[in-house]
């Protein structure tokens, strides 16, 4: 539904909406229930491992020493190396116990991937549903779309995007 201009659930929650007023999916929050599911991801999971740098395997604080926090990346097309500073992702950062079994079990790394050490990221954007306004709201596609977008009033939102501002490359051995 529509509701002050903008996308809205018909019994929408305080806690449906976050501070900068994203609407996020809403997904059962079962924790300790079930198992592990790398193909899928998990709305209030990733947020929040996102916005306080928690693992995105176990919840847990991500690793971080002097170069950074750990993050692992599918590898691009383009040599890693050759990645600019400000690359935007999804993926969490992760812990160092975690980061085996992630680049194992993780379809998105595959069996490519790359290690960051990230000194500072930025909160940029959301990923998620794009509805057309109007007013019976159509879901048209999923995009990423940045916080300062008139196009966000029109997300229900599933993963925070972040721009790792400043990073450098590790062995995935010397994480």
């Amino acid at each position: 539904m529509v509701r002050r201009g903008r996308l809205a659930y018909t019994d929408e929650r305080s806690y449906d909406r976050d501070a900068r007023g994203v609407l996020w999916r809403r997904i059962p929050s079962t924790p300790g229930k079930g198992k592990p599911d790398f193909g899928a991801v998990h709305a209030l999971r990733q947020r929040l491992a996102m916005a306080n740098a928690l693992c995105q395997v176990c919840g847990k604080p991500a690793d971080r020493d002097e170069r950074g926090v750990l993050w692992l990346l599918g590898e691009a097309s383009d040599a890693p190396g050759s990645w600019p500073q400000g690359l935007e992702t999804a993926h969490p950062p992760v812990c160092r116990p975690c980061a085996s079994l992630a680049a194992r079990s993780c379809p998105h790394l595959g069996r490519r991937h790359v290690a960051l050490r990230v000194r500072s990221w930025t909160q940029v954007g959301v990923h998620g549903a794009l509805y057309r306004p109007g007013p019976r709201p159509v879901a048209v596609d999923a995009v990423g779309i940045p916080f300062d977008s008139l196009a966000v009033r029109w997300v229900i939102a599933g993963q925070l995007i972040v721009r790792l501002d400043r990073f450098t490359l590790v062995d995935p051995t010397e994480m």
